[in-house]
């Protein structure tokens, strides 16, 4: 099963700066303007490594000087110990007003294995762009500049208890990101921890929540490597043979997932009541009165509905009503736990590539999908005219992704919203060839 692994982070030195002003989201989410609000925080921003600036791949190299430059300047420090980095993060979630919540986990190398493996598993299919991307920034830099966030099953709390005294001193290292979440980061050295936390983890599988596009991409950086390796061949043991993972399990009460809702544009044509009887032959269609411009209104209809039935609802601009469509099933028979009658599946195999003929690729390439994670927003942009239709979508819930992942199947692109992401630049994982990781037992 999984193989963990000790790793020799480099972390930003907090003598030297603000880590608040020094660590950023996920590069897949930040956009032009957050780009250019992260620079000026401060010139060590990790934005500089993760979204470099440049032309062409020569942005690549910049990215990887960036970094020799900081760890010149002692802004940015290898350990000279291995370790286990204990992550918690605190937040909220505006969706769920008043409740406050922390998710625990660590950060530690796990033993690249392929899907096949059924080791390491995903729940989505990924996109050729951020790959290529991702796998120059990679070659480059020889450096993880972020964790995949990956899950596993520990109903009974073992790797809680085996990590569980860490958190009762300050933090190595903490601060917030712009989203209000706060970032706080251990150094776990103990060997007898770290020992029990590495046989608990021997016996289990890992999901990957959130970074498909990464971890595919540490798969054929990997395999460059090995190719490339002259001589003896690369060991079992090299960093290059593992990924950087922020592991939490997913009993975990701070384990948080939202919905990701689609806004259909560009179409030649795109009829509602064509597409609302079309959608009868599969779905039974209730109307929401005011239910399009009414979150308060149309969320818990959607949300029980979808207790019962995979469900969601389409929004059409002008329309005040929201109109839910539930998959028709005898509730008599058990309905079959399968990616197919997913509300996610259904809706893109169904809806978008039958009778709005939108195809896999056109998907891919989100020709004519606009994704919005909050409701709110999404119902706002359909009625100021922005989408010709909307799909208003439950959460996908947990035991879901796993069931998924357990059959080999893959769920479309951005069918669930884990929160919060995992923070960019808290600790930077080195790749080579010639250095072994430590292990854990």
């Amino acid at each position: 099963m999984a193989e963990i692994a000790l790793l020799r982070g480099i972390l930003f030195d907090p003598a030297k700066v603000q880590i608040d002003r020094v660590i950023a989201p996920p590069y897949d989410v930040i956009s032009d303007e957050d780009r250019t609000k992260l620079e000026e925080l401060d010139p060590h921003n990790c934005v500089r490594l993760i979204l470099p600036r440049g032309e062409g791949d020569a942005r690549y190299q910049a990215a990887a000087d960036t970094m020799r430059g900081w760890l010149g300047e002692g802004v940015l420090k290898r350990d000279v110990r291995s370790a286990i980095y204990r992550y918690d993060q605190v937040f909220s979630v505006a969706e769920m007003p008043g409740r406050k919540f922390t998710r625990k986990g660590f950060i530690c190398g796990v033993r690249l294995q392929s899907y096949d493996e059924k080791v390491i598993l995903p729940h989505e299919r990924t996109l050729r762009g951020p790959k290529e991307d991702r796998l120059k920034l990679m070659r480059a830099a020889r450096a993880h500049f972020s964790q995949i966030f990956g899950l596993y099953r520990d109903p009974s709390l073992l790797t809680d208890r085996a990590l569980g005294s860490s958190d009762l001193r300050p933090a190595d290292l903490e601060g917030a990101t712009a989203d209000g979440t706060l970032h706080r980061v251990w150094r776990v050295t103990d060997r007898e921890a770290i020992a029990q936390l590495g046989k608990i983890m021997a016996q289990l599988k890992i999901y990957i929540a959130d970074g498909h596009h990464r971890y595919e991409t540490m798969l054929a950086l990997r395999d460059e490597l090995r190719a490339a390796a002259t001589g003896d061949q690369v060991g079992t043991r090299a960093s290059s043979e593992f990924a950087t993972f922020f592991l939490t399990n997913m009993s975990d009460p701070g384990l948080v997932v939202l919905p990701t809702h689609r806004l259909i544009h560009s179409l030649a044509s795109v009829d509602k009541e064509t597409l609302l009887s079309q959608a009868g032959a599969n779905f039974t269609v209730e109307t929401i009165a005011g239910g399009a411009a009414d979150v308060a209104k149309l969320k818990p209809i959607l949300h029980e509905r979808g207790r019962m039935m995979p469900s969601f609802a389409a929004v059409f601009p002008g329309d005040a009503d929201a109109y839910l469509l539930a998959l028709q099933h005898d509730p008599r028979l058990p309905l079959h736990r399968s990616v197919a009658t997913l509300d996610v599946t259904l809706l893109h195999g169904v809806i978008l590539e039958k009778l709005l003929g939108i195809d896999r690729d056109a998907q891919e390439r989100q020709t004519n999908i606009t994704y919005v994670k909050d409701t709110a927003d999404a119902l706002a942009r359909v009625a100021r005219g922005e989408a010709q239709v909307g799909f208003i979508m439950n959460p996908t819930r947990v035991d879901q992704v796993l069931d998924a992942s357990d059959h080999g199947q893959v769920m479309p692109q951005k069918s669930t919203f884990f929160v919060p992401k995992i923070a960019s630049g808290l600790v930077i994982n080195p790749i080579s060839t010639d250095e072994d990781l430590d292990r854990t037992w």
